[in-house]
């Protein structure tokens, strides 16, 4: 019996007998774990002995289907010599529900191929087209940024790109056309893809605008009177002097408050802290592009010297308790009489000790309740726009 299914099975996928050996061997494991005869054999002849399967006209029953063709390389495979688990075998229970399935399971494969073939399509076309940008430029992102960038003589302006079809927007990109032209900046139509690309993923609102970097400006240009100075000398000064802050968002946030409030200077610390990125104008909602940040390698130095001109040096802290050697009083008890600068330290450490015992005395803000441990501060920036409005309200009241 085992030499006729031999023969059977070799005529049937068209190979030899000596090449197969090893793959009989694992068809001969794996039919002993089937059920033999099959559902499809025909009885046992009057000899006892089991005979191939016969049509309709000997046995009565429906003959097995052909097995498909496949190469030699295909099933004498050099590990173990076993054919494809995909190929149907006819001692297989997957014949007793016909051999017809398998075509519907190949047009599924086929679909599921060709299915993402015509996706990676999709995923080429959406691709965005790259647009090489100019050397020595970054991009400025969201409508206030590239507005006031326009507007202003800050930085040297490559090219603007607008998204195609703005839809309710088309107002105010029509205004960004106009200011374009009147720079001699041009204008480019493109999609969202490649305005994503540009910026890589922020909010740009459908504008960006190529330019050349801002950079911090020296101490020196700080000490010139600006001309709302010149025209009232007697006016109160107040300056706001950045130690190693390095979130963009935070900085941003800074100068849009030192704007709005009324600072008249913003100094930081060039070491260790974030530069003027479009990030940071895009979180001072464009401040960046009109309010003139300045930079200094040695900060301390400059701290000593204005002390020495006769400003009064604040710092600021969270706890009170950490602070030793220098008087800690509420930011609402402070009383303005002299040009003054305040110190805000990074956002995890605070003010170095070094830069507190600079300072002439420290604010801090009262909380409103008894907090939980761990959430016992404010964001800097948050904490920096309510010390600077207590202090730049007292100058108000002064001018009444």
């Amino acid at each position: 019996m085992e030499s006729a299914l031999k023969s059977s099975v070799w005529r049937a996928v068209g190979l030899s007998p000596a090449n197969c050996g090893r793959w009989w061997g694992g068809v001969r494991y794996r039919s002993t774990r089937e059920q033999w005869p099959p559902p499809f054999a025909p009885p046992l002849s009057r000899g006892g002995e089991e005979g191939p399967p016969r049509g309709r006209i000997g046995g009565g029953q429906r003959p097995p289907p052909a097995l498909p063709e496949v190469s030699r390389a295909e099933s004498c495979s050099s590990r173990g010599g076993l054919a494809p688990r995909s190929q149907p075998r006819p001692w297989h229970k997957s014949y007793e529900r016909g051999a017809g399935q398998a075509a519907p399971a190949d047009a599924e494969l086929w679909s599921s191929r060709e299915g993402g073939f015509a996706k990676a399509r999709k995923r080429l076309e959406r691709r965005p087209l790259p647009i090489e940008r100019t050397k020595g430029s970054e991009v400025l992102f969201g409508i206030a940024p590239c507005s006031l960038a326009l507007s202003q003589s800050r930085r040297d302006l490559f090219r603007l790109f607008l998204k195609q079809g703005s839809g309710s927007r088309r107002l105010v990109m029509s205004e960004f056309v106009l200011q374009a032209t009147a720079r001699g900046v041009p204008v480019h139509h493109v999609g969202r893809r490649e305005l994503d690309a540009l910026c890589r993923g922020q909010v740009h609102q459908g504008v960006c605008l190529e330019a050349t970097p801002l950079r911090f400006k020296s101490l020196e240009e700080a000490e010139k009177p600006d001309l709302g100075d010149e025209e009232s000398p007697n006016r109160q000064l107040i300056w706001l002097v950045l130690e190693h802050i390095q979130d963009p968002m935070n900085l941003g946030a800074l100068l849009r408050s030192a704007y709005f409030l009324g600072v008249d200077r913003v100094v930081t610390s060039q070491r260790s802290s974030c530069p003027l990125t479009p990030t940071v104008s895009k979180a001072s909602s464009g401040a960046m592009e009109v309010f003139d940040v300045y930079g200094t390698d040695d900060l301390r130095s400059f701290l000593k010297a204005k002390t020495a001109e006769g400003w009064e040096v604040v710092g600021t802290v969270s706890k009170p308790e950490d602070v030793e050697n220098v008087p800690v009083i509420s930011c609402l008890e402070f009383r303005w009489n002299k040009p003054v600068i305040i110190v805000i330290g990074s956002e995890g450490d605070g003010l170095s000790l070094e830069t507190q015992l600079l300072c002439h005395r420290m604010l801090a803000i009262p909380p409103g309740r008894a907090l939980h441990p761990g959430i016992e501060s404010l964001n800097v920036s948050v904490a920096t726009g309510i010390l600077l409005h207590s202090i730049c309200s007292q100058r108000l009241r002064h001018s009444d």
